[in-house]
């Protein structure tokens, strides 16, 4: 667009798929410009038995072709060298393969046109024209940004023609072209016998199977998972522990008062938000890239393709969706592999309901609150397996949902075509992975990063101010009567971190987020919720875990953990202004699943902005989310107690 042309193009062709790359090469080649062909991973192509006469392709292209191998480096220096000397020389006469009529005519009549009505294309008017031939269908608009109506009005009356006298157009063109490249392989490669089944695809026949393939993907996907749970487990204790120790250290160095608070609370607190996803996002990304460079990603792609199409999701979307179940940052990163913008947008709006590791402190604080330890529904099952079970298949069941719905509205398209090419089996190369890995940890580093801190240190102002002084002063008197009146050193201590706890939870009562807690009262009465749990979900817009923390700030619980069993008897205590029971099984339930599907992550919202370019995405996916998460919740409160479960 504009005129500008590039001073140079590099195609890295594969050797082993000469004819496959020949024909993208071709096309670049019609525009003219200067091309120099890298005939890469031509080692594998020896080893195949392949002989490529490189310089008589020269030749027939009219563009350099140097051989290279990039894992062992071989030919890069002459590579470096034919790329110096190619900026050196003039654009060279564009060298088009021959299209038999009617096409031919068809791509002058709609040359001449782009030529007229858009003059900085005149010298590639052909190649234009014949790029828009096979590109303009039904595609959403936004998908050829920049034509000129008269242009697009004339590919479709060309094509519209072509159609009422039975042609097929696209055909005749890209046959033509394909006769092009068949005819240069021919010419150039030669092999040293006739080519045999080899073990490649014994092992492809079961990797792409349609019942072995899905039982083996699903034992690397538990391998995986399971790496991502145990081996980062240690490495993010370790980040915890240091965010920690740091925290106490500036707390014991510095004198109380609102900046060491700030720094300690707001600051440190919003580094460790951060970094303590850096070791679940560098491990996903290292075993996505051992899995793509290895060539197995491509076969689970073709292997999920028919399921996901269904509801609209590309095959390659099913990796990151199960990424979802241990964090959505890392998953809605891995969107990278998906190429379409339309189905990576669509895979991106529905990872967050996926259930992801952070829900499951508030699940198991919920469960092990509203239903009593031993209760079981059939067969000794556990009751509260059984619920928590459902909130994985209730996550499941939304995301494929939504996705279905977003795909006939707000991210119209056709079914997901899947087209790929099956690469050759080989040893990933690890300084790539390390080196690929590195770009992603450093991108979530200073972009989505960035983003977090500010939002931790927005959300911590929150709960933190305004302080209530009144409130302040009666609890210092009290500290001032306890250090007076307990002789006893352990017990003073264990006194005065009660009276902190409770203080604690006073201030946040009359804070901006407790106020605005009970501004929110009004609209989640209905979900079975009061004030206090209104806080503790604004709370956990920093992170969902940080839900069961906010709970004990609330309820004067110091050290709160889902497991803490002083936070379960003060929730189950918990009463509404009119005398009933905050927490029953049915509000539990109903808490629970306004926690599957609401967006309760500042964290998954910075990482979608990033990947996405704006903040209509992140918006539009908080705001439907949310939205479903409150309906869905309504529902199951409400219909619960006209059926008397409450």
């Amino acid at each position: 667009r504009g005129g500008i042309r590039p001073d140079l193009v590099l195609v890295v062709a594969d050797a082993t798929a000469l004819g496959r790359a020949l024909y993208f090469a071709s096309e670049i080649i019609e525009t003219g410009g200067r091309v120099v062909i890298a005939l890469n991973m031509i080692d594998e192509a020896r080893a195949e038995g392949l002989t490529i006469d490189h310089e008589q392709l020269s030749a027939l292209l009219g563009v350099p072709v140097v051989p290279i191998a990039s894992r062992t480096r071989e030919g890069i220096t002459r590579l470096r060298d034919t790329i110096a000397e190619t900026l050196q020389r003039p654009s060279r006469a564009v060298r088009l393969p021959a299209l038999a009529a009617p096409a031919h005519d068809d791509v002058m009549r709609l040359a001449a046109v782009v030529a007229k009505e858009a003059p900085h294309l005149a010298e590639v008017s052909r190649p234009w024209a014949t790029w828009l031939l096979l590109s303009i269908d039904d595609s959403p608009p936004d998908e050829l940004l920049g034509i000129h109506p008269v242009v697009r009005r004339a590919a479709d009356e060309i094509r519209a023609a072509a159609a009422i006298d039975g042609r097929n157009l696209d055909l005749e063109i890209i046959g033509a072209r394909y006769a092009h490249v068949d005819t240069l392989v021919r010419q150039t490669v030669s092999e040293a016998s006739q080519p045999q089944r080899r073990w490649t695809n014994r092992i492809d026949a079961v990797l792409t199977h349609k019942v072995w393939g899905l039982v083996v993907f699903a034992v690397v996907m538990l391998a995986l998972f399971q790496a991502l749970f145990s081996w980062s487990e240690p490495l993010i204790g370790a980040i915890e522990t240091a965010v920690t120790s740091l925290q106490s250290f500036v707390t014991d160095a510095m004198p109380a008062g609102p900046f060491r608070n700030l720094l300690v609370d707001g600051v440190i607190a919003g580094v460790g938000n951060v970094v303590v996803f850096v070791p679940q996002i560098a491990m996903l990304f290292l075993f996505i890239g051992v899995l793509e460079d290895a060539g197995y990603l491509a076969r689970v792609a073709f292997v999920i393709d028919k399921v996901m199409g269904r509801v609209g999701l590309h095959g390659k979307s099913f990796v990151p969706m199960l990424s979802g179940f241990s964090c959505a940052v890392p998953a809605v990163m891995a969107t990278r592999t998906i190429e379409n913008r339309t189905d990576r947008m669509l895979t991106m709006m529905v990872l967050p309901l996926m259930s992801c590791s952070a829900r499951l402190p508030i699940y198991v604080l919920v469960i092990g609150t509203v239903f009593a330890p031993g209760a079981t529904l059939f067969a000794g099952v556990s009751l509260g397996a059984v619920a928590l079970f459902t909130m994985y298949g209730i996550s499941v069941g939304a995301a494929l949902l939504a996705a279905a719905v977003l795909r006939r509205t707000v991210l119209k398209g056709p079914k997901p075509t899947l087209v790929l090419e099956m690469p050759p089996y080989r040893w990933p190369v690890g300084r790539v992975l390390f080196r690929s890995t590195w770009r992603s940890v450093r991108s979530f580093l200073t972009d989505a990063g960035t983003t977090i801190l500010a939002l931790t240190i927005i959300i911590w102002a929150a709960l933190s101010y305004p302080k209530d002084a009144t409130t302040a002063a009666n609890f210092e008197a009290q500290r001032a009567t306890v250090e007076s009146s307990i002789g006893d050193q352990a017990a003073r201590d264990e006194a005065i971190d009660t009276l902190a706890a409770r203080e604690q939870g006073a201030q946040v009562r009359s804070s901006l987020a407790g106020r605005l807690g009970r501004l929110m009262e009004p609209v989640l009465a209905p979900l079975g919720m009061d004030w206090r749990v209104g806080v503790g979900i604004l709370g956990a817009f920093a992170a969902r875990e940080v839900f069961v923390s906010t709970l004990g700030i609330v309820f004067d619980i110091g050290d709160a953990v889902e497991e803490n069993q002083s936070l379960r008897e003060s929730l189950r205590e918990a009463r509404r202004s009119d005398g009933s029971l905050l927490f029953t099984p049915l509000s539990g339930l109903a808490l629970m699943v306004f926690f599957v599907l609401a967006c309760q992550c500042m964290s998954t919202i910075a990482v979608v902005r990033r990947e996405s370019g704006s903040w209509k995405w992140p918006i539009f996916m908080f705001s439907y989310q949310t939205g479903m998460a409150y309906v869905a919740a309504l529902i199951v409160f409400q219909a619960g107690r006209l059926m008397g479960f409450q």
